[in-house]
C-alpha cells in the first residue's frame, strides 16, 4: 500500500517539474545593454538549431533502464514489501528518476548548443 502511494505522489509531482523546466533550447544568454537586431538574429538561429536535439532519445531511455533496474534492485531489497511489490515499484521509481535525469542532461545539452553557437 506505502508503494501505490509514493508512486501516484510522485509521478504528478514529477510530470509539475518537467512541464516547467522548459525545453533548454530557449536559452537566452545575459548580456551588456541591450541586445542588437544581429544579436537576436543570431539567437534565434542558434535555438532553431538546438531545438534539433531531442529531449528523448537513446541516452535518455538508456537512463530510465538503468534507473529501473537500480529500483528493481532496491525494491526486492525491501522487506515490508512483497517481492513482486517491492520490484514494481522499484522499477517504476527508478525508471521515472532515470528518464527524468537523462531529459534534464538533454535539456542542458540544448542551453550549451545555443551558448556554443552564439
Amino acid at each position: 500500500m506505502a508503494y501505490r502511494l509514493s508512486i501516484a505522489a510522485m509521478l504528478p509531482a514529477m510530470a509539475l517539474v518537467s512541464a516547467c523546466a522548459g525545453t533548454g533550447a530557449d536559452y537566452v544568454p545575459i548580456t551588456d545593454g541591450a541586445p542588437s537586431m544581429s544579436f537576436q538574429s543570431d539567437l534565434s538561429a542558434c535555438q532553431m538549431v538546438a531545438k534539433q536535439r531531442p529531449l528523448v532519445d537513446g541516452q535518455t531511455r538508456e537512463d530510465a533502464l538503468i534507473g529501473a533496474g537500480l529500483g528493481v534492485l532496491a525494491g526486492l531489497a525491501d522487506e515490508e514489501a512483497s517481492t513482486l511489490e517491492g520490484a514494481l515499484a522499484g522499477a517504476v521509481i527508478g525508471g521515472a528518476a532515470g528518464g527524468s535525469a537523462g531529459a534534464l542532461e538533454r535539456r542542458e545539452d540544448r542551453a550549451e548548443i545555443v551558448v556554443e553557437c552564439m
